[in-house]
């Protein structure tokens, strides 16, 4: 008679016996949170908007739906907002908790009842409203890319220490689950040897050459840096906090329209860099490994795609909003296969969605604030943090380089200070 045995084995070797797409799977053990009801919160983050334009009004979304968050450890209120145009304050009266509309920031960051800002300004206001925010003694949640080129970031970034107070930078989409899972899986040490890594993001709206000209088409406003300083925290953010900081860079960068509508019934120059493909080289584990990071306006097809590819040589993963429920897992065995993987709602900070919705744009935006809300209250735990001020200074040290790389036609060093 055959009598089948069975092995019985470990909890922790179970878990080295994990499959790529197992370990990926597997629910992640976050700190705790301190529980807290929304009536009977432990702090109420009163938070003041400078620019009320897309991001702003994002914001304020985001704001409104604070109670969506499960278990969270504090409030989050819109106290106040400050933008030059009347049309766009107007829309902010219909938020019952805004207590102060003005065309003046000073007024805003002189208020007591503001206690974080959020500014969504033109690239070229960065460093004198960042540092009139950090002078009025307030926590400061900044637009990308922290300053319009890397003498602003380092200024802001030494105010900031300077200060005391608690600063981050936006970069939302890393806040995706299938961000998320790329990096556990970079961390799961289940991918070998790393061979590439490929981070981007790409628009296709710039296209249409009849597209009337704007503030982020032009040096003087946007900065020299052009689609790097609009797009490029987005790409970096995840392999920055991977650790993987450039050493040399290659440069390619493009100027499609030098020209563009004014809205006027005129012609406004466009003198910004559309598209830049950065060919970097990182340290892994002692080895060089090549890393392309890719920022386009003019991608076609492209509405709004931000994606993230790690491959090694036992593993990879790739996800990109272009298929926003999609993460890719490749794993080497005796055949080599590449699985599909239909993702939920798993979200850092859980909410009250349930798990086979996907989320979207307002999600992640909405969890990135719950990122930086966490942190302030000193309860991020290992959980995925929002864009640290060196991190800011990083990347535009790195866009430096990518300027002078592209000037030059050459490989440019990363210098760092």
């Amino acid at each position: 008679m055959y009598v089948k045995r069975f092995k019985i084995i470990s909890g922790r070797q179970r878990l080295e016996n994990e499959s790529l797409r197992e370990k990926v799977a597997r629910p992640r053990r976050f700190a705790s949170l301190t529980a807290c009801t929304m009536n009977q919160a432990k702090q109420t983050m009163r938070v003041g908007i400078i620019g009320g334009g897309l991001m702003g009004r994002e914001a304020a979304s985001a704001f409104g739906r604070w109670f969506v968050l499960d278990n969270f450890p504090a409030r989050a209120e819109l106290v106040a907002v400050c933008d030059l145009q009347e049309k766009m304050l107007d829309w902010f009266r219909q938020v019952p908790t805004v207590r102060l509309l003005t065309k003046d920031h000073h007024e805003l960051l002189r208020s007591r009842e503001v206690d974080v800002v959020y500014v969504a300004v033109p690239h070229n206001l960065h460093e004198m409203i960042y540092l009139d925010v950090l002078g009025a003694g307030k926590d400061l949640l900044a637009e990308k890319p922290f300053g319009i080129d890397l003498k602003a970031a380092r200024n802001i970034r030494d105010a900031a220490v300077k200060s005391g107070r608690f600063v981050r930078c936006s970069s939302e989409f890393p806040f995706l689950p299938g961000g998320q899972r790329v990096i556990r899986a970079a961390q799961s040490g289940q991918l070998g040897r790393i061979l590439e890594i490929r981070s981007g993001f790409w628009h296709a709206s710039d296209l249409d050459p009849n597209k009337p000209v704007n503030w982020k088409r032009q040096v003087k406003t946007c900065g020299e840096i052009g689609v790097m300083g609009d797009l490029g925290m987005h790409v970096v953010h995840v392999p920055f906090r991977l650790g993987w900081k450039p050493l040399r860079v290659y440069a390619q960068l493009q100027k499609i329209y030098t020209q563009r509508p004014d809205g006027k019934g005129g012609i406004a120059p466009c003198d910004t860099w559309d598209n830049a493909m950065l060919h970097t080289e990182v340290l892994i584990n002692g080895e060089e490994v090549p890393m392309r990071l890719e920022m386009k306006r003019l991608a076609p097809g492209e509405t709004n795609t931000w994606f993230i590819e790690v491959l090694g040589t036992d593993g990879g993963a790739r996800f990109s909003t272009k298929e926003p429920k999609t993460l890719w897992l490749f794993e080497r065995g005796q055949e080599q296969v590449w699985q599909r993987i239909d993702l939920g709602y798993q979200m850092i900070f859980p909410t009250i969605t349930g798990g086979v919705f996907e989320p979207g744009f307002p999600d992640c935006f909405l969890q990135m604030w719950a990122a930086y809300g966490a942190e302030r209250a000193g309860q991020l735990g290992n959980r995925f943090g929002c864009v640290t001020p060196d991190e800011a200074v990083l990347s535009h040290e790195l866009f430096a380089a990518a300027l002078e790389s592209h000037a030059k036609k050459n490989t440019s060093d990363v210098a760092s200070g």
